[in-house]
Order: C-alpha cells, then sequence, then structure tokens
C-alpha cells in the first residue's frame, strides 16, 4: 500500500490531475444529487422500485440498480423515471461560475 500512497501524492501534486479529479468528483456529487431526489420521490409516493420498473416498461433489475449501484445512468432512464414519479428536472445556473474563459490573443 505504501507504493499506491506514493504514487497518489506524485499524481496530486499535478494540477491537471487534481482538476481533473475535482471535476469528476463533482460530476458524481451531482448525479447523486439527482437519483437521491428520485429515490425519495419514489417513497414519498410510496411506490416499490418494482412498481416503478413496472411504470416505465424496465426490467426491475435495472431500477434496482440505477438506485443502489455506482452507476452513470443514461439520462433517457432518469428522465422516465422523473416523469413516472410525477417530478420534473429542472436545470439551473450556478450563483457564481468557476469556470474562467481561456483568453485570447
Amino acid at each position: 500500500t505504501s507504493y499506491h500512497r506514493k504514487r497518489a501524492a506524485r499524481r496530486s501534486a499535478d494540477p491537471e490531475y487534481q482538476r481533473e479529479y475535482e471535476r469528476a468528483g463533482a460530476e458524481i456529487a451531482q448525479m447523486n444529487s439527482i437519483i437521491r431526489a428520485l429515490d425519495e420521490a419514489r417513497d414519498d409516493a410510496g411506490m416499490s422500485k418494482a412498481e416503478l420498473a413496472r411504470r416505465i416498461g424496465r426490467n426491475g433489475a435495472v431500477v434496482r440498480r440505477f438506485f443502489t449501484a455506482e452507476v452513470n445512468p443514461e439520462l433517457r432512464l432518469v428522465a422516465e423515471v422523473a416523469s413516472a414519479l410525477d417530478v420534473e428536472l429542472t436545470i439551473k445556473k450556478r450563483r457564481q461560475s468557476k469556470r474562467t474563459t481561456p483568453s485570447t490573443p
């Protein structure tokens, strides 16, 4: 394990690696937030995962994995689940963007 710790420390010192690591972490956090919200909506509706699967015409295993596994679901599946739960997915701009636009010469 000391080899892996040393390797991780070297990689973390690389600014490009660190930016990519943070970007990936933010993406995962956003997806987890969406899936948690959909699972809460399912629970609030008193709907089982099996019932949700029937409503969207998918295999029960697909819905179980959607809510329990570390997956990156297709946007179409996310939209189908939201529709079946009668919730709306929205996108809103962050108050202050961390991104900067590269300057042009």
